[in-house]
Formats: structure tokens, sequence, C-alpha cells
């Protein structure tokens, strides 16, 4: 494959992957929980890194895993004793976030992993980060890291697509039904965690939070079906990659940038034009409502 067809086979990764689980954070309206465990599973990386002295796939997803599950337990727990939701989830985030990105400055410079990195990612540097099998050039490393998180997250969702569904609209009625409501909420966490720590190389801790929920936020605003909207979210993050992609490439800008770019010019276009809830089409409905009124 190009160094090209590498780069955007890897935005299209990120989209799916991040997508259909920012599905599943919109309907549960957790989309901040995301952006904080987007940045607090830097620490993770690092902690891993400094155990392993290695940055590949498996330590990386079991350090960033286990720092997204503890940032969802601490904001729960503070969220129950009384704090405020939206100050336990910027009291975890910030002082995690910190604590990973102060620990970042030991790394040292011959390590592929910085401040600038981890924050904004960058893309073009994936193709050249492969992994090797007697001799055999795999490919980036990237590419099998989201491929694997991406299947992980379609295995997971379909053995508990009944459950998550009960769960996301009616959690009490889940809870009567015996169905395991702690466990599915880790469980997702853990999920969005494995999600954002495959996505650092190509977009980084700070854009991955628009891959994270902007197409789940759009495919909202298009359809009220379940599966379907996890299906439409994925889909939409595929589509905003290959934007992004070409519209980074034809302005010479940032990549990861115009992907995240390209996810809010997908929403605003939804916001304004969506069959039921776009701005535009409630006008239209309305003035087309009135005008039949007065001229029968």
């Amino acid at each position: 494959m190009t160094y090209a067809g590498w780069i955007l086979l890897t935005g299209i990764l990120v989209g799916v992957t991040c997508g259909m689980i920012g599905a599943l954070l919109v309907l549960r309206k957790m989309a901040m929980i995301a952006d904080a465990i987007s940045h607090t599973v830097l620490l993770g990386i690092v902690l891993a890194f400094f155990v392993t002295q290695s940055l590949n796939g498996l330590p990386m997803l079991i350090g960033a895993g286990l720092i997204g599950l503890l940032t969802a337990f601490l904001v729960q727990w503070l969220d129950s004793s009384g704090v405020q939701s939206g100050a336990a989830i910027g009291v975890v985030f910030t002082s995690l976030f910190a604590l990973g990105v102060v620990l970042l400055s030991f790394v040292g410079d011959g390590v592929h992993l910085d401040v600038q990195h981890a924050l904004m990612g960058q893309i073009s540097y994936v193709p050249w980060n492969t992994w090797s099998l007697g001799g055999i050039n795999l490919g980036p490393k990237a590419v099998w890291l989201l491929g694997g998180v991406l299947l992980l997250n379609i295995v997971t969702i379909l053995l508990f697509y009944k459950e998550l569904k009960v769960s996301t609209f009616d959690p009490k009625l889940a809870a009567s039904m015996g169905i395991p409501i702690v466990f599915l909420h880790y469980l997702l966490m853990s999920l969005v965690s494995f999600s954002t720590v495959a996505s650092f190389d190509s977009v980084g801790a700070i854009l991955v939070v628009a891959m994270l929920i902007v197409p789940g936020a759009t495919a909202y605003l298009l359809t009220d079906r379940f599966g379907f909207m996890i299906i439409l979210s994925a889909c939409l993050g595929a589509l905003a990659a290959v934007m992004g992609y070409g519209l980074g490439v034809w302005l010479d800008v940032s990549i990861a940038g115009a992907m995240a770019t390209s996810c809010g010019i997908l929403f605003a276009l939804a916001f304004l034009f969506s069959p039921r809830q776009g701005v535009v089409t409630k006008w239209w409905n309305r003035k087309v409502l009135k005008e039949s009124v007065n001229h029968p």
C-alpha cells in the first residue's frame, strides 16, 4: 500500500473505532467523561513505558485501560460523595492529565513520545512506524493496533447488545432485570480507554475527543434507532477521516486537525438540515404549514 493509503486507512480506522463507541457515550450522556479519559490515559501510557521501557501496543493498552477505569471510578466516587458531576470530572481530568504531562518530561528525547505528539498526534508519521515479522514488513503498528481495538469493540457490542440497549435507555429497568449496570459502565470506560490510546499516534489526546463525540452527536440528529445510530456514527467517522485527509492535503495543513474539522462540518450540516431535527428543516416545515393554513 502507498504512503497516502496507509494514512487514509489509519484515519478511517480511527473514525470507525471511536465513532461506534462515541454513539453509546452520547446516548448515555457521558460525553464529558470521554473527554476526561481521552486525556488521562496519557498517564497510563507513560507509566506503562516506565515499567516496560517499550511503547508496544499491549502494555499501552493495559496502562490506558487501568487509568481509564481509575478515572471513571474517581469521578463516580466524587459524584456520589456530593461533588457536582462537572466539577468531579474537572478535578480528576486535570489532576491525572497534569501528572501524565509532568512524568512525560522524564521520558527522554530518544523516544517517540512527547507532549506535542501526545496532545496533537501526527498521522503523517504513522506509515514509518511499522511492524516486521521474519523480515516481512506487516505495515504500520497503528493500523494493527486500531484494527485489534475495533474488533474488540465490535465483539463486545454484539455480545452485550441487548444489555447495553436496555441500560442506556432505562437503567432502572435494566437493574430490575438483573443486568449488571456497574459492569457495563466500566466495560464501556475500558473500551473508551482502548480506543483513545489506539488513536494517539494519529490524532493525539485532544483531537480524539472530536472523533469520539462528534460523529455520535451527528448520528443522534439523523436517527432514533439504537443499532443504526452506532453504525451511522461509525460511517460518519470514516467519512470525516476521508474528507479530512483530502482537506488537509489540499490546504497543506494538519491532517488530524482537518479530520476533526470535517467532523464539525458534518455535524453542522446535520444540525441545519436533519430531516427531523434540523433548524432549517423545522423552519421550512413551519413556513409550509403556515402557508397551507393561510391559503387552503
